[in-house]
């Protein structure tokens, strides 16, 4: 496969697609279980889920790995213990519009890490999508606590580890996926001693809560596999960029299933943030036309 072709940046819409049902079905569980057994069910389904995936398919796993491995599954793990936290101690949106700031992390951190210097067309869709979130979700914050400041170090982690994903060669996506999520489960158990635990999970039992936490691990697995292809396979920078639909999406299902009303600056968000994502896919697909004739062949 072609780095410069449309195929990282459908794999990053799919990704979206599963993770923000993810982040729907954890979202409804706030209520009924701690965030630290919600981050822990999420890691331990996906690896197990990803590891049959690999047994049957004949896909050989890594266990100690290349220091690039450890590196994507460490940072990831971090900013899935800040992400479950935020969501569960912000208002949705809030805790969104913070987290979906990563594509200016990895345009930053991409420079000294990974020697790409971003392109002033980059700057520019890094520079609107990121307004978008913030149009989108209105802006308003209500002071500043660790919540805000657990969201934001999930950003910053979320673009450490995307960068790993794209350095990472020879090791197929599943088993990427089981490292990750095997790492994050041990995070995950950790959180239950690093911080305090106010619901309880005595709802944790009960089949409604199970069948939803056994969702949030299906969604998490298949859209971390249609992420783990897209970052390693197209420029970080760029894919983060398409990655930020992912608020779009979620709008999108709240409107149809909690039937939620739109006000016009979210409508000018969204324009925001689907502005970049749709100029980086026409500007790789003339790219392809260009320089890779044979491509659109395929």
């Amino acid at each position: 496969m072609h780095a410069s072709d449309l195929r990282p940046y459908l794999w990053m819409l799919s990704g979206c697609f599963w993770f923000s049902w993810m982040g729907l079905l954890a979202h409804g569980l706030k209520h009924s279980c701690d965030w630290q057994t919600m981050a822990t069910a999420r890691s331990v389904l996906a690896a197990t889920f990803a590891a049959l995936l690999a047994w049957s398919t004949g896909v050989r796993l890594v266990f100690a790995g290349p220091r690039a491995l450890w590196f994507r599954s460490l940072a990831g793990s971090c900013s899935l213990v800040g992400t479950f936290y935020a969501i569960t101690h912000l208002p949705v949106s809030d805790a969104l519009t913070l987290t979906n700031t990563f594509p200016v992390w990895v345009a930053l951190v991409s420079w000294p890490l990974a020697g790409e210097k971003p392109t002033l067309a980059v700057w520019g869709a890094v520079g609107c999508a990121v307004a978008g979130v913030a149009v989108t979700q209105g802006g308003s914050f209500s002071g500043f606590g660790l919540a805000h400041v657990a969201a934001l170090c999930a950003a910053f982690f979320t673009a450490v580890a995307m960068l790993g994903l794209n350095r990472l060669k020879g090791i197929p996506s599943l088993a990427v996926v089981v490292h990750f999520s095997a790492v994050a489960a041990v995070a995950g158990g950790l959180a239950f001693f690093a911080f305090d635990r106010p619901i309880g999970n005595e709802n944790a039992t009960d089949p409604a809560v199970l069948l939803r936490l056994l969702g949030v691990g299906a969604t998490a697995f298949v859209g971390q596999v249609f992420l783990t292809k897209a970052y390693r396979g197209g420029s970080p920078t760029k894919v983060s960029v398409v990655g930020l639909s992912q608020v779009v999406m979620v709008m999108a299902f709240e409107g149809l299933i909690d039937g939620r009303a739109f006000t016009a600056w979210q409508l000018v968000g969204t324009a925001l943030v689907l502005g970049p994502t749709a100029y980086l896919m026409a500007r790789e697909r003339r790219v392809t036309k260009v320089t890779q004739p044979e491509a659109v062949m395929e």
